[in-house]
């Protein structure tokens, strides 16, 4: 009996493995044809070829993204210049969340986002720095499930200067793609940004389906709730009463050389593709460059469109050409991208 049943079973199974629907091969519907994308393509197709001389096995096909201004919008300001979506964030925190008094040093940088934003003021020397540690501050003592609650509620506000679109909506849709095409290629992608790594992990781990893991940002030391002054090798986490919060002491910013090192340290394999746009990625494609085992590749994404983004076209086109001289591969936004962001998303100015 047992025979004949499966006997019985197996035309049903293979009517079932007729039916299965085969996965379809990223489209590439957001992309215009161009040499970035050609030569996208080309690489992966040579390194994932087992015939070729460059085939690069499953478990060393490591790509790195920054995250503000590679696949995610960065220029939310009149200004053409970086205001981030974390820039944002504390601005909002310092000046106009109810619920929180900012200390001076908040107050201070948040005002200077604002007057960035609104009236074009240079941002003061080494604001990166600045910002780092006033946002260490603005959010010190939030657990980690309170701080991704505050970081979703406000990615459901209309991102600056465009209609149909929140913050937790600008991504730019072809390089949405570009993670796909990877991931059907046996690549794995990590983002490695100098954003905070929890405000980045709130940003794309639901909406990407991105793992957790997979993101590398900047770090603020993390303590149980109520382990107050006691060293951590001398604390006991306490299942019941406590949780993880965060403190105001800044661990790193995760930017230039630092970023080779937090993927070092993280990842543990040297990467073969990274994708950037800023002379802060620069140390980052370096890194993969120099993989002296397999064939590497880098890519920068150049904001030369003014007309569905905000940006300086000017400025961005020699960059391009600088980093095409360093021997990255340039992504232009104006030339490469058939739309930028989602289809009903509209700038406003």
């Amino acid at each position: 009996m047992k025979i004949k049943t499966v006997l019985l079973l197996l035309p049903l199974l293979a009517l079932s493995a007729c039916n299965k629907v085969e996965t379809k091969a990223t489209e590439f519907k957001y992309w215009n044809e161009c040499d970035s994308l050609s030569a996208l393509k080309e690489y992966v197709e040579d390194v994932t070829n087992s015939s070729s001389e460059n085939f690069i096995p499953k478990e060393k096909r490591i790509a790195t993204f920054d995250m503000d201004g590679t696949f995610y919008g960065e220029l939310f300001c009149e200004y053409h210049g970086q205001a981030y979506l974390e820039y944002r964030m504390l601005e909002y925190r310092a000046l106009e969340d109810e619920t929180y008094t900012a200390p001076d040093s908040v107050k201070e940088a948040g005002q200077a986002i604002k007057d960035f934003i609104e009236n074009g003021t240079a941002l003061p020397s080494g604001f990166d720095m600045i910002h780092a540690r006033a946002a260490a501050t603005a959010y010190a003592d939030m657990s980690l499930k309170e701080f991704d609650e505050y970081c979703k509620n406000y990615l459901s506000k209309p991102a600056w200067g465009f209609e149909n679109m929140t913050y937790g909506e600008a991504f730019y849709q072809p390089m949405l793609e570009v993670f796909d095409y990877l991931e059907e290629n046996d690549f794995t992608y990590y983002v490695v940004t100098g954003s905070d790594r929890f405000i980045c992990r709130s940003l794309v781990c639901d909406a990407l389906g991105i793992a957790p893991n997979r993101v590398i940002g900047m770090d603020v030391e993390l303590k149980a709730k109520n382990q107050g002054d006691t060293a951590p090798l001398s604390y006991l986490y306490d299942a019941k009463n406590d949780d993880i919060i965060r403190t105001d002491n800044l661990l790193i910013k995760n930017l230039k050389m630092n970023k080779v090192k937090q993927i070092a340290q993280e990842i543990g394999i040297q990467p073969v593709l990274s994708f950037g746009n800023s002379g802060g990625d620069a140390s980052m494609h370096n890194y993969a460059l120099s993989n002296p085992d397999y064939r590497s590749a880098a890519f920068m994404l150049i904001a030369d469109d003014n007309v569905r983004d905000y940006a300086t076209p000017e400025k961005a086109i020699k960059l391009g050409e600088e980093w095409k001289e360093d021997g990255y591969h340039v992504i232009s936004m104006k030339d490469d991208f058939k739309t930028i962001y989602k289809t009903d998303a509209r700038k406003l100015h």
